[in-house]
């Protein structure tokens, strides 16, 4: 399994100013890089740099790997664009992430870097938690170098084993949702009213800010950029580990909703659509899948289809059963109960079903 570490990075005054240049320069040259494969009509590593490769070095000043990078820069935005099937000419921020690998990057010990910046090599301090503390002597190959809100990062990509999913005899059903951002079926809830506050606080701060204009306010704009999508991303961290704890600690799997196209699928109030479309489903559904593979919890996705009108008792399905947004209550044998939590009961069961053997080895006895 494959995680991305962050690493802080703590540069002087003018170690931050030569990392702001090189950056800039690499990007610079990245984009001169796709300027000259997109009008040669040439996609790939060998025939960019063969293009280009000794006017890079000469007019941007880059040691002879940083260039073997940039052109990497380029290339990699010409796959995902033509993956995309688009044709145009990629360009780059000018701070955009600059990719480093061993020969022009160096850990001297757990707290220390080295990294070619324009005029040789430097070594900068970092700091990080105790996650990826951790992990640290797994980070092996290229890093990202990264400026983010005036700071500096390094991305290291780290490959853990997975180990194996433990046997179990259940699965805890889990249901995502809007105002209750996941219900288990064990009736645990998992509310979005703080996400709901946030949202709302942000939203009028944004309008405020907006309707005055001002430098000052476009200032205060842009500090604020983030913070609501720091604490979505925080608050499902905080619930999917909740969530795959419990898991464990029973020997059950997880049974996981597949929402894909589900924004596309559902029609919410006009009131309602900025909410809708700041839902974090998937961000929730990928912290659950990789935390419990990490813990070897077994996570299967189960088809939700109809979860939310189907009694868990006697297995009716119909439209009316769902009485409103908080209730369940079935209109043929009276079952009533949470709708959130009958829709998690019923995910469990089909979660359930998907342990059945494959059809090769249905006839074999033990």
């Amino acid at each position: 399994m494959k995680l991305t570490l962050q690493l802080r990075l703590l540069p002087t005054v003018e170690q931050a100013d030569a990392l702001r240049a090189t950056m800039e320069r690499f990007n610079a040259a990245a984009s001169f890089a796709a300027n000259v494969g997109f009008e040669a009509g040439a996609f790939s590593q060998p025939s960019i740099h063969k293009l280009c490769y000794r006017e890079l070095r000469d007019r941007f000043g880059l040691s002879a790997q940083m260039a073997v990078r940039a052109i990497g820069k380029a290339v990699e935005a010409f796959r995902t664009l033509h993956a995309q099937g688009r044709r145009v000419r990629p360009t780059f921020k000018a701070l955009g992430a600059v990719t480093y690998d061993e020969r022009i990057l160096g850990f001297k010990g757990p707290d220390k870097v080295s990294l070619w910046v324009l005029g040789g090599r430097t070594i900068l301090a970092m700091v990080y938690g105790a996650y990826q503390g951790e992990r640290f002597d797994r980070i092996k190959g290229q890093c990202d170098l990264v400026h983010r809100d005036g700071a500096f990062y390094l991305y290291a990509t780290v490959d853990l084993p997975e180990p194996p999913p433990v046997p179990v005899e259940d699965f805890l059903g889990v249901d995502l949702g809007i105002v209750q951002l996941a219900t288990d079926s064990d009736g645990n809830a998992y509310t979005g009213a703080d996400v709901e506050k946030v949202r709302r606080r942000h939203h009028r701060n944004r309008q405020r800010l907006q309707r005055k204009g001002t430098k000052g306010a476009k200032k205060r704009l842009r500090k604020l950029s983030g913070r609501e999508a720091r604490f979505r991303r925080h608050e499902n961290h905080r619930i999917s580990k909740a969530v795959v704890a419990l898991a464990k600690d029973t020997g059950r799997g997880l049974a996981l909703e597949d929402l894909t196209h589900i924004r596309s699928r559902t029609t919410v109030r006009r009131r309602d659509r900025a909410r809708h479309s700041g839902w974090a489903f998937r961000q929730l559904r990928a912290f659950l899948t990789y935390k419990a593979a990490l813990a070897g919890v077994p996570a299967v996705a189960v088809d939700p289809r109809d979860t939310s009108r189907t009694c868990n008792a006697c297995g009716h399905c119909e439209r009316a059963n769902r009485k409103s947004q908080a209730r369940f209550e079935c209109r043929q044998c009276g079952y009533s109960a949470n709708a959130d939590l009958n829709a998690a009961l019923n995910l469990r069961v089909r979660g359930l079903g998907c342990r059945k053997p494959p059809p090769e080895l249905a006839g074999l006895s033990a």
